[in-house]
């Protein structure tokens, strides 16, 4: 057996996203993120706390027949920054690129403030500044610093 063959925990997917490199203990918030509960039969693998060179400890996920759209990219870049994600078609890599930080996430997160305008019955997609320490509304200023999963808004 190979190094290689050691290596592998978990299988290879023949379509879908593997998500890689995610900050250690966090990729059951990037299942949150996705929307991934166990109830809709989506076949899902996940490893945490694997040895990386580059973070030390890492998380991966794979997720069979789903590419990740660019918003929920948008939204695992601020729990996972360091994180790569690899598109597999037919069991080969066909796209892969490291998440960038975007400087405003629009319509994916609940602004906590109940005062926002954004909370109301009013039009108005909500609308975040990602900053180095959290993401700050736009609207009311309230900055959301820790469990941004529990900040996502349901689809």
């Amino acid at each position: 057996m190979s190094d290689n063959d050691q290596q592998l925990r978990v299988s290879k997917i023949r379509n879908g996203t593997v998500i890689d490199h995610i900050t250690g203990g966090q990729a059951l918030n990037v299942l949150a993120i996705l929307g991934i509960d166990g109830t809709s039969g989506d076949s899902v693998s996940v490893a945490m706390n694997m040895p990386s060179d580059r973070l030390g400890h890492k998380d991966v996920v794979k997720v069979e027949g789903r590419e990740l759209s660019q918003d929920e990219v948008d939204v695992l870049s601020l729990i996972a920054p360091a994180a790569t994600i690899n598109i597999i078609r037919d069991y080969d890599v066909v796209e892969k690129r490291r998440v960038e930080r975007p400087s405003v996430v629009e319509g994916v997160l609940e602004c906590p403030n109940h005062n926002c305008i954004t909370t109301e019955a009013e039009p108005v997609d909500s609308r975040f500044a990602v900053g180095d320490d959290g993401v700050r509304c736009e609207y009311c200023d309230t900055i959301i610093r820790d469990d941004l999963p529990a900040h996502i808004l349901a689809e």
